[in-house]
């Protein structure tokens, strides 16, 4: 049996592909070794995760944000090995090369992320050959749900939100500027904190204030990234992620804005990954 995990920072998607090409699915929180210690990761695991499968697999095929080093990349092996003893291979990759795999297949093209966090590469059908962007929510994560969430709040305590925002605000979360700052500067994952006021963006979106500030960051995330592609208007440009999926039309319009070549935009990376593994292993799928 072949386990696969997609895993952002709010959350993870799991697919256990059996070799009659049923597949199970399981789901929990994300997991982000720049945050998370191994310990953290393992009960998360073990207490959520296991009680959800109905087998043991043979492999694993972990695909997740802050992979970006040796480090972290042990974090999770060490993680998952612990969990499943028994897996003969288990890959921990990066979750950009998740969305080039799911997104593109086997042709080239820019694989890019808008979720909780952003990223773009070039993809030349088997590998990631250049990767634009992914500097975390300080440094970058244009267009995502982090920054989208931090320009939010920056405009809520700066109070330049228009007046109707500012109440509806209020009204939403009961908050308050002491308990924001708590939650981006001491408590533990604020880029998913500041992610999650992104939902209150999608419900005002076609207001005009808020449509610009979309429209904006998605405008720098293509100037920053998918424009900095050598040779990027000769490929097909993809998207997968919550913030893609759920504001795409503003995303197209800015693509078509910008000269792009946008084409897929999926929610999740998890279907394409199964069909991308399902294929490797020579499995016909099912439940896809």
């Amino acid at each position: 049996m072949i386990l696969i995990a997609d895993s952002g920072s709010t959350k993870t998607d799991w697919r256990l592909l059996g070799k009659d090409g049923q597949i199970t699915q399981a789901k929990t929180q994300g997991f982000n070794p720049f945050y998370q210690d191994q310990e953290t990761i393992e009960k998360e695991l073990s207490e959520v995760l296991l009680p959800q499968l109905l087998g043991k697999p043979d492999e694993i095929h972990y695909y997740g944000a802050g992979i970006s080093g040796e480090r972290n990349q042990q974090i999770l092996h060490s993680a998952l090995l612990t969990t499943f003893p028994e897996a003969a291979l288990i890959e921990v990759q990066n979750d950009l090369l998740a969305s080039a795999r799911a997104l593109c297949g086997s042709e080239e093209g820019i694989a890019c992320i808008l979720g909780t966090g952003a990223n773009c590469c070039v993809y030349n059908g088997e590998e990631i050959v250049s990767t634009v962007g992914g500097l975390g929510y300080v440094f970058g994560d244009e267009g995502s749900g982090a920054s989208l969430g931090r320009q939010l709040l920056s405009e809520y305590l700066h109070h330049t939100l228009p007046k109707h925002l500012h109440e509806a605000f209020d009204k939403r979360y009961s908050t308050s500027r002491n308990e924001i700052l708590e939650n981006v500067y001491k408590r533990p994952m604020p880029n998913r904190y500041l992610a999650g006021f992104s939902k209150f963006l999608f419900h005002h979106k076609n207001d005009p204030h808020i449509y610009r500030m979309i429209y904006l960051s998605f405008t720098e995330f293509m100037e920053k990234n998918v424009l900095k592609c050598t040779n990027h208007q000769h490929y097909k440009v993809h998207f997968v992620g919550s913030i893609a999926f759920y504001y795409s039309d503003i995303l197209r319009q800015v693509a078509n804005d910008c000269h792009v070549a946008l084409r897929n935009v999926l929610e999740t990376p998890i279907a394409g990954l199964s069909l991308y593994h399902q294929e490797q292993a020579g499995i016909s799928g099912r439940y896809l």
